[in-house]
């Protein structure tokens, strides 16, 4: 999409799943690629396929929770890349736990990850987007922070800071030419949904039958087409939207 060309794109946890899909969707619209991983050496292949497409990409070795990594990703990206314009925050943990079970430390390890991690990723690019008066932030929430999950409460508050941080940072620099939204998934074909399959009443087929209206499980790349239209110049009249892309699951 007109937007996205010659910009540079950072993708947290892009090098699977959702992540990969949104760097491939922005590489096809002609953003330069950053990939942020805490397992770096997983996005090999997607480096090279992206490269292939004839875009310049880079994968950064991130724990989105430690500051000193990041700072080191940015100096990578602007040396290799240039200035960062396009953010999709995405990396994200989501263990299950009877709350009655969850400790101190459980809580803080995902807020670290799933909501400091996005304030500090958002905070150590947003003055490229400042200084060129042009930006699109994407955060990747849940529907979960919408409905709730049973025996996933610290996560689902994660992300229901994740809809908040959007929301309150769109109002603050939107006259700066960046805008800010979320997207969050429902279910999702992913390395997470196949872990639990078997827990599932009829497995995938049956819980997707009985709970999402358009029938289907979703795909990465039903993610990747939103967060590719956000990051675009077609969306520059839209900031602060939460933007559900979940087949029905979840109607607001």
């Amino acid at each position: 999409m007109k937007g996205s060309t010659n910009k540079v794109a950072v993708v947290t946890g892009g090098a699977a799943g959702i992540g990969a899909a949104v760097c491939r969707f922005l590489a096809r619209d002609g953003a330069d690629i950053a990939i942020w991983d805490w397992n770096a050496d997983a996005a090999q292949g997607l480096v090279e396929e992206i490269a292939a497409m004839g875009r310049k990409v880079v994968a950064c070795k991130v724990d989105v929770s430690r500051q000193h990594d990041i700072e080191s990703a940015v100096k990578a990206v602007h040396d290799q890349l240039g200035p960062v314009g396009i953010l999709v925050n995405n990396a994200a943990i989501s263990p299950e736990k009877d709350f009655v079970d969850i400790t101190p430390e459980d809580w803080d390890r995902v807020f670290d990850i799933n909501l400091k991690g996005v304030f500090m990723c958002t905070q150590a690019v947003i003055d490229d987007m400042i200084t060129a008066r042009w930006g699109r932030i994407i955060n990747i929430s849940s529907s979960s922070a919408q409905s709730g999950a049973r025996r996933m409460v610290h996560y689902a508050a994660s992300k229901g800071g994740v809809i908040a941080f959007t929301k309150s940072l769109a109002q603050e620099v939107g006259a700066l030419g960046i805008t800010v939204n979320n997207i969050p998934p429902s279910t999702v074909y992913t390395a997470g949904l196949q872990s639990v399959e078997a827990r599932l009443p009829g497995g995938i087929e049956g819980y997707v039958n009985s709970t999402i209206p358009v029938k289907r499980v979703g795909q990465p790349e039903d993610i990747a087409n939103a967060v590719a239209f956000l990051a675009s110049e077609a969306s520059g009249y839209i900031t602060g939207l939460t933007l559900s892309v979940n087949g029905g699951r979840y109607m607001q």
